[in-house]
């Protein structure tokens, strides 16, 4: 049951980063991701009278705080990264980054011990990672490839750096929340993610809004994106930081399906055997 809700997690991941990578891609990146956050606030305080109230401690709190600034920060700059560089080097950039510190966490200071099995699983899911988020340039990109090119590929890398910072800061404090503290350390995660990047708005020089239809796209994505948090909140008190984390960090598979379905974009090999690792790291996890 936990590796089904850490791809379900996944699942929803995938739909919010495509859906606002989409949207930042001609909108600003970082009012995107306050637009979305505060679609996620909303449905994360709709959703707590329908789940068990808990017992919400001060540490669960300030978990659920340092999940926020995670949170906020890694959102923000993933999209300011995709608005800024090609996306088959930010989005790898990014998560494995982002999956790479919780499985230290794991590992290292809280003393798990994943399988010989899941061990495999978590290499093979760092390939595949990388694999599938990878996109061979088309004529028009190879055209652009000189020095404005390779100034947006500068561009976009650091921004994606600090953002896969900021996701594993996110995957670490939510694992550190326990499921009977209810839903109020999430609901706080949501609130304090939209103040830190309104204060990234303000600092960077972004918009304060965007026209209606962007708009209602990123509040409908960052609704999905708090879906996402609450399945991998469930699933990593089920099983281990290391292996739950990896699970729910392959959900750049789904921008990818996207892609080819509504964007009628064509796999690479590179993708293809991505898209196999993919499955193989999830039956080695899950054994």
């Amino acid at each position: 049951m936990t590796e089904v809700l850490a791809l379900l997690a996944a699942l929803c991941f995938g739909l919010t980063h495509f859906v606002n990578g989409v949207v930042s891609r001609t909108w600003d990146g970082v009012t995107v991701a306050a637009v979305a956050q505060v679609g996620g606030t909303v449905l994360s305080v709709a959703a707590v009278p329908l789940l068990p109230a808990g017992d919400p401690t001060a540490a669960a709190l300030w978990w659920g705080a340092l999940s926020g600034v995670g949170t906020g920060v890694g959102v923000a700059y993933l999209y300011r990264a995709m608005s800024r560089g090609p996306m088959s080097v930010v989005a790898p950039v990014s998560d494995v980054a982002g999956v790479a510190i919780p499985v230290v966490v794991g590992v290292v200071l809280l003393h798990e011990r994943p399988s010989s099995l899941a061990y495999t699983g978590i290499a093979v899911a760092f390939v595949a990672i990388w694999l599938v988020s990878r996109k061979r340039p088309d004529g028009a990109t190879r055209q652009r490839s000189g020095r404005r090119g390779g100034r947006r590929t500068v561009a976009g890398v650091p921004d994606a750096l600090v953002a896969g910072v900021g996701i594993a800061a996110h995957f670490v404090a939510i694992a550190r929340i326990p499921v009977d503290a209810g839903p109020w350390p999430i609901t706080l995660s949501r609130a304090v993610s939209v103040v830190v990047i309104v204060a990234l708005v303000v600092a960077l020089g972004s918009p304060a809004r965007l026209p209606w239809r962007p708009a209602s796209a990123a509040l409908l994505a960052g609704g999905t994106g708090t879906l996402a948090t609450i399945l991998y909140w469930v699933a990593v008190n089920q099983g281990l930081l290391t292996t739950t984390t990896v699970l729910t960090a392959l959900y750049p598979v789904i921008p990818v399906v996207l892609a080819i379905v509504f964007l009628r974009e064509r796999l690479t090999p590179a993708q293809v055997l991505g898209l196999l690792g993919a499955g193989v790291a999830i039956a080695l996890v899950s054994a």
